[in-house]
């Protein structure tokens, strides 16, 4: 019985450790989205910094990419920038990929 209890306490330390580095990656691509489009919309800077702080928050309105997406494509849409949705939704997994390796890497 001892190792099945063992085994059951390191699955959940393993979930709970896959858990923070996803949140970190997510957290980390919304950063990197946030950074990308700021220069797009022409700004740098603390400018830049502070709207990559906005694209991060706007995450925690609600599960999954959703609330990121519709925070920036509005802002896009505002700014009048030439940037699809296939095109925006293909760069946000790609720079989670990017930030998943960076996470790994640390």
């Amino acid at each position: 019985m001892a190792g099945f209890d063992d085994r059951k306490k390191a699955a959940e330390g393993k979930f709970a450790l896959d858990s923070e580095k996803e949140f970190k990656a997510t957290a980390r691509r919304n950063k990197l989205l946030g950074l990308w489009l700021a220069e797009q919309m022409g700004m740098s800077g603390s400018d830049a910094d502070a709207y990559a702080r906005e694209v991060i928050a706007s995450d925690f309105e609600e599960p999954g990419d959703e609330d990121v997406y519709r925070k920036v494509k509005a802002d896009i849409d505002k700014k009048g920038l030439d940037i699809s949705e296939h095109r925006l939704r293909k760069h946000m997994a790609d720079l989670l990929e990017d930030a998943r390796r960076q996470i790994a890497s640390e």
